[in-house]
C-alpha cells in the first residue's frame, strides 16, 4: 500500500445540493422490488445456473412475494433465450408477475429481447448505456452528445417494437449505466431525452434505474445523487426511480436504504447478496431492516432456512454465518454476559401483556423467520452461567436457581477450556449429570419410602436407602418432608446437612410431566453443596435431591 494514497486516488467529489430534504426523512412504506438474481446474479457467478436451478430460483423469488424479475439477458446466446421464451411458452409466470430482460442499446439484442417475452401478458424491456467521463473517454472515445444520442435512439427502437407487438403490455427501463459516476445532470439530460421519444404518463411511466454500478463513494453521496434527480426530472410523476447498488464498499444496503429517503420508489438486487464482484444490494437485509422499524415490506421470508437453502443451491456459493438475518449465528450469543442479557430479556418478554419486542442484543425475533431459540444462546469457554442455564432450560426443561447457575457454571467452563471446543447440549446436559451424580447407579439410590405425620405435628420420614449395594432402614423427624430426609441421613450415615434454600419446578405439562427439585446445602465445615433430584412426584423429587447432595458431602 502507498504511504500517501493521494497520488493516485482522488476523493469523489460532493454534490452540490445545500438544501437536501432526505437526511429529515424516514421510509414509512415499501419500495417496489425488483429480483435481479437470474440476471446479475447470475452473470457473476462461477458457473451459471442450469435450467433446473434457474426454475428452482424463478420459483423461490415467486413464493417470496417479489413481483418484478430481471430474468436474463435473452441476446446473450441459446440458453437465456430459451429459458426466457420457455416461461411465457409454458405459462409458468403469475398473473401478477412482471418479467424484465435486459439488453445493450443496439438494434439486433433489443429486437431479440423483445422476441424471448412474444406472447406475454406484461413484460418490461431494460435498455442500458454508460454514461460517466472514464467510458465516454476511454472505453466509446464518444462525446456527451454521442452517448446521448446511443440512448435516444435505443429508445426509438423500443417504442417501434413494442408497437409491432401490441398483445403484450410493455413497459420500458432505461439505465444511464455508471450512473454513480458519472454528472449527474448529464444523467438527467440524457433520461430527459429518453422521454421524449417514449412519452410516458402516470399511468404508464418509464422506469430510471440509476445504478451505482461501481460503488465509488459513501451512501449520502449516492443519496444526493438520487434526489437531485427527482428534483430535476421532468414529469416527476410519469417517472418510476429505481436504485441498483453494489456493494463495492460494503455499503450497498445503506445506499439503497438513503436513496430510498431520496425519493426512490423502487429496489433492485439479489437475495442475500449475490451480484458482480462484492455483490449486489442484499433484498432479504433491506427488507428485514424495514420490517424491524414497523414497516412491512410486502415480502415472506418467514422460512429463512429454506430460502438460504435455495440460494446456496442455486449459486454454489455458501451464505455466510455471520450474514444478516439469514446466516447461521447471527442470533448466537457466545459471550456470557450478551447470554445473560438475552435470558433476562426472554423472562422480561413472557411477563409482558404485549407484543413489542424488546430482547436485549436480537433485533428481531428470530421466530418470525422461522428460526428456533434454540440456538439464540451457545456455549464455549466465553460463556457464563446465564448461558449454560439457557441451554438446559432449553434443552431439558430444568430452570437452575441462580446461586445454582454460578455453581453449575464452573463445572461447564472447566469442560470447554478443556476441550477447546463449543459445547452441545448433549455435552453440558452430560456435565449436570455428573457433577450433581444423577448416574444411575447413584452413590445413594431411594427404594420405598412412606412419609407419616406424628401427633405433634412432625414429619417421620421412614424408608429403604441402598449404599454400593446394601440396602439400609433409616427414619428421621423434622417439620416437613425435608428437614426428615435431613434429619434420617444424619442419624443413619452421620451426613449432617443444613438445607440454605429449596426449589422445585415442573417440567412439561399434562399427565406426562415431571418435577424438579434443587437444594442448596451447608456443611459443618462451610461447604456448599447442591442435590438436585428429577422425578414424576414432587415429594420423591425433593428426596432425591437430598440424597444427590448427600453424595457430594462423603
Amino acid at each position: 500500500m502507498l504511504r500517501d494514497p493521494s497520488v493516485k486516488y482522488r476523493p469523489f467529489p460532493p454534490i452540490n445540493l445545500p438544501d437536501r430534504q432526505w437526511p429529515s426523512r424516514t421510509i414509512t412504506k415499501p419500495p417496489r422490488w425488483l429480483s435481479t438474481d437470474m440476471r446479475d446474479g447470475n452473470q457473476a457467478l462461477i458457473d451459471p445456473m442450469d435450467a433446473e436451478k434457474k426454475t428452482r430460483f424463478f420459483d423461490l423469488i415467486c413464493r417470496v412475494g417479489i413481483k418484478e424479475i430481471e430474468v436474463g439477458f435473452p441476446s446473450a446466446g441459446a440458453t437465456e433465450f430459451d429459458f426466457i421464451s420457455g416461461l411465457v411458452r409454458d405459462g409458468r409466470i403469475p398473473d401478477d408477475v412482471t418479467v424484465q430482460v435486459l439488453t445493450q442499446a443496439r438494434r439486433d439484442l433489443i429486437e431479440t429481447s423483445f422476441e424471448s417475452l412474444r406472447g406475454a401478458k406484461t413484460g418490461i424491456v431494460h435498455v442500458y448505456n454508460a454514461v460517466s467521463p472514464a467510458w465516454r473517454k476511454i472505453v466509446f472515445g464518444m462525446t456527451r452528445d454521442e452517448i446521448k444520442g446511443i440512448a435516444v435512439d435505443a429508445a426509438k427502437l423500443l417504442r417501434d417494437n413494442a408497437a409491432a407487438r401490441p398483445e403484450t403490455d410493455w413497459h420500458f427501463q432505461y439505465s444511464p449505466e455508471t450512473f454513480s459516476t458519472a454528472e449527474v445532470d448529464f444523467s438527467v439530460e440524457v433520461c430527459a431525452a429518453v422521454m421524449e421519444v417514449l412519452q410516458p404518463t402516470a399511468d404508464k411511466p418509464i422506469i430510471f434505474n440509476l445504478p451505482a454500478t461501481v460503488e465509488c463513494a459513501t451512501p449520502n453521496i449516492y443519496a444526493d445523487q438520487i434526489e437531485y434527480f427527482c428534483r430535476n426530472i421532468p414529469n416527476r410523476d410519469a417517472v418510476v426511480v429505481s436504485l441498483h447498488t453494489h456493494n463495492d464498499r460494503g455499503t450497498g444496503v445503506a445506499a439503497a436504504e438513503l436513496g430510498m429517503m431520496a425519493g426512490a420508489d423502487r429496489v433492485e438486487g439479489c437475495l442475500l447478496g449475490n451480484g458482480e464482484r462484492t455483490g449486489n444490494c442484499d433484498l432479504v437485509t433491506v427488507a428485514m431492516n424495514l420490517y424491524t422499524q414497523g414497516v412491512d415490506p410486502g415480502l415472506d421470508f418467514s422460512d429463512i432456512d429454506e430460502i438460504v437453502k435455495t440460494v446456496e443451491y442455486c449459486t454454489n456459493i455458501p451464505v455466510h454465518p455471520r450474514t444478516p438475518y439469514a446466516g447461521d449465528l447471527v442470533f448466537t450469543a457466545f459471550s456470557g454476559s450478551h447470554q445473560d442479557a438475552i435470558k433476562k430479556g426472554f423472562a422480561a418478554q413472557e411477563a409482558k401483556n404485549d407484543q413489542l419486542w424488546e430482547v436485549p442484543y436480537l433485533p428481531i425475533d428470530p421466530a418470525d423467520l422461522g428460526r428456533s431459540y434454540e440456538a439464540v444462546i451457545r456455549v464455549n469457554s466465553q460463556s457464563g452461567k446465564g448461558g449454560v442455564a439457557w441451554v438446559l432450560e432449553q434443552d431439558k426443561g430444568l430452570k437452575l436457581p441462580k446461586r445454582m447457575q454460578a455453581d453449575f457454571s464452573r463445572h461447564v467452563q472447566r469442560l470447554a477450556d478443556e476441550s477447546s471446543r463449543e459445547l452441545n447440549a448433549a455435552d453440558i446436559w452430560r456435565a449436570f449429570v455428573k457433577a450433581y451424580r444423577l448416574e444411575v447407579p447413584q452413590r445413594f439410590t431411594l427404594g420405598a419410602y412412606d412419609e407419616t405425620r406424628a401427633p405433634n405435628g412432625d414429619r417421620i420420614f421412614a424408608g429403604a436407602i441402598e449404599i454400593d449395594g446394601q440396602q439400609h432402614s433409616v427414619s428421621g423427624r423434622g417439620n416437613g418432608l425435608i428437614s426428615s430426609v435431613v434429619a434420617a441421613m444424619k442419624e443413619g450415615f452421620g451426613i449432617d446437612l443444613d438445607i440454605a434454600d429449596y426449589a422445585e419446578h415442573a417440567i412439561g405439562h399434562g399427565s406426562g410431566a415431571q418435577a424438579a427439585a434443587y437444594v442448596e446445602c451447608r456443611t459443618p465445615d462451610g461447604r456448599t453443596l447442591w442435590g438436585v433430584g428429577i422425578d414424576e412426584d414432587v415429594a420423591t423429587a425433593s428426596v432425591r435431591a437430598i440424597l444427590s447432595a448427600a453424595s457430594a458431602a462423603e
